[in-house]
């Protein structure tokens, strides 16, 4: 009711294409690629998981085209520990091409270490939404992603991975008071703002 939003399937998933060849770089370029062809400037990128790697690759590369940055549970570039395993098989109704559950699980069980040297060329302003002790993600890890990133807020609102799922109401709040809230261009960033806890 405040945002015209677009929520683009990934390739590989849902309707996109289904090429056979994926990377979370790839996806980057795809999401770039396709808020050039809508004809807009500037937006405002919220990922979670997998989405939030896609938005934090697409705002250090291109950060003309990000105006606001929110990752929820996005996975930091450490190795996943255990690592993860595709299913043996594959879901009768799965939505996805199988081939890129194999790619992505093994970026994320072996990602770019030089991922981190990113952290600090994100310009947006940054709310970090972390999951707390029943998520799967390294919480200090995240912590330690947020604390690199110029303009950056931690949040932790205790509903594991899906954070927007387990606490919809406090997850809404947050984003919607983050993307609300535009800074006086006079002044200059804030910094990184840790260990807020949203108490359910």
């Amino acid at each position: 009711d405040r945002h015209c939003m677009y929520i683009p399937d990934m390739r590989g998933h849902g309707a996109s294409d289904w090429p056979g060849t994926y990377s979370l770089t790839l996806m980057r370029d795809d999401v770039a690629s396709l808020v050039r062809s809508i004809g807009l400037e500037r937006v405002d990128i919220v990922g979670h998981s997998m989405g939030g790697v896609v938005g934090y690759l697409l705002a250090a590369q291109q950060p003309d085209l990000v105006g606001r940055l929110v990752l929820e549970e996005a996975p930091p570039p450490v190795p996943a520990d255990p690592p993860r395993q595709p299913p043996d098989e594959r879901p009768a109704d799965a939505g996805f091409d199988w081939a890129a559950v194999a790619a992505l699980y093994h970026q994320r069980n072996h990602p770019d270490a030089s991922w981190w040297d990113l952290f600090e060329r994100i310009t947006a302003p940054t709310l970090v939404i972390t999951g707390g002790p029943s998520s799967l993600l390294p919480q200090d890890a995240l912590a330690e992603m947020a604390a690199l990133i110029p303009d950056a807020r931690l949040v932790t609102i205790p509903g594991g991975h899906l954070v927007h799922e387990q606490c919809l109401d406090e997850f809404v709040a947050e984003v919607r008071a983050f993307l609300a809230a535009r800074p006086d261009p006079a002044q200059p960033p804030a910094g990184p703002r840790h260990a807020r806890r949203v108490a359910r």
